[in-house]
């Protein structure tokens, strides 16, 4: 969740962009920046975003193991020698 307090104009950050970048590291919390009073951009630290994106990979990790667990309690499953044939076929392996 988006602090509010982290809400900022475009031109505030650009103008006092060392203090933002500070704050980002520091907190590790992501800003909002507004043009116009809308929102317009999220930027964060570069560690917080990487974090971010493999707790997704993780996340998508787990839903695609819990899928084909689902797939194979329904009997949906291919012999190995099937699939590898078909990875053969398709690859030109």
């Amino acid at each position: 969740m988006l602090d509010a307090r982290q809400i900022h104009p475009l031109t505030d950050f650009l103008r006092h962009h060392k203090q933002h970048m500070a704050r980002l590291k520091d907190t590790r919390a992501p800003e909002v920046l507004t043009v116009n009073g809308r929102a317009e951009l999220v930027v964060q630290d570069a560690d917080s975003y990487q974090a971010l994106l493999d707790r997704i990979h993780h996340m998508e990790t787990l839903e695609a193991i819990r899928e084909g667990l689902a797939s194979a309690e329904r009997g949906e499953m291919k012999p190995a020698e099937q699939v590898f044939a078909e990875m053969r076929a398709r690859h030109g392996v």
